[in-house]
């Protein structure tokens, strides 16, 4: 650790690892609410937040355990078609509540072009949210569909009975065979634009 006269204890979020406050202030400048994505191994978290000096305040928040409980989802909740549906969960939940804009905030997340953080970000654009972006960062369509892990689960499934069944294990004890992912994501984004009459 430093010593001397100078040396400055950092604060103890950035100490810990939790906050990087050069790009929290750079978001906070915006004068935006800010939507902030978090993931986990297995589940996302988005919320719109906005500044305030007693402590952030969430206006609008949504969980992928929504998905499950609320429209039906049985895939993977820490994966990118359910990112996608969280996005749009979020982005239609904020405009319900007035939010027009937001600007994005993924925390110490990597910015990995084309990762789960960047489809929450589409699926809230999708639902009508206006957020600065490139799009050359969102996941390709076949991914937000679930088609890769369609095609993985039929090419393992020729592999052996048991290793597709210890991969998928997930999936089957939920009653959905992951080839039909892609048709399932279509049944769950229809009942989450229905409920929200888009």
């Amino acid at each position: 650790m430093a010593h001397g006269p100078r040396y400055r204890v950092p604060f103890r979020r950035r100490r810990s690892g939790k906050t990087n406050y050069h790009k929290r202030l750079a978001l906070l400048k915006s004068g935006k609410p800010r939507l902030v994505v978090r993931k986990t191994l297995n589940h996302h978290v988005a919320q719109i937040v906005v500044y305030d000096p007693n402590g952030d305040k969430t206006l609008v928040s949504a969980h992928t355990r929504e998905l499950v409980r609320d429209f039906g989802w049985k895939g993977h909740c820490g994966n990118t078609p359910s990112a996608y549906l969280l996005g749009l969960l979020i982005g239609y939940k904020a405009k319900k509540a007035g939010i027009e804009e937001a600007i994005l905030d993924i925390g110490l997340h990597p910015p990995t072009k084309g990762s789960s953080i960047f489809a929450v970000l589409k699926g809230a654009i999708d639902a009508g949210l206006e957020i600065p972006h490139s799009e050359e960062i969102y996941p390709s369509d076949e991914r937000i569909r679930g088609e890769v892990i369609a095609e993985y689960a039929k090419a393992l499934r020729e592999e052996g009975e048991e290793k597709y069944r210890k991969q998928f294990s997930g999936y089957i004890v939920k009653g959905l065979e992951p080839e039909k992912l892609p048709e399932h994501f279509d049944e769950v984004k229809a009942r989450i634009e229905e409920k929200f009459g888009e």
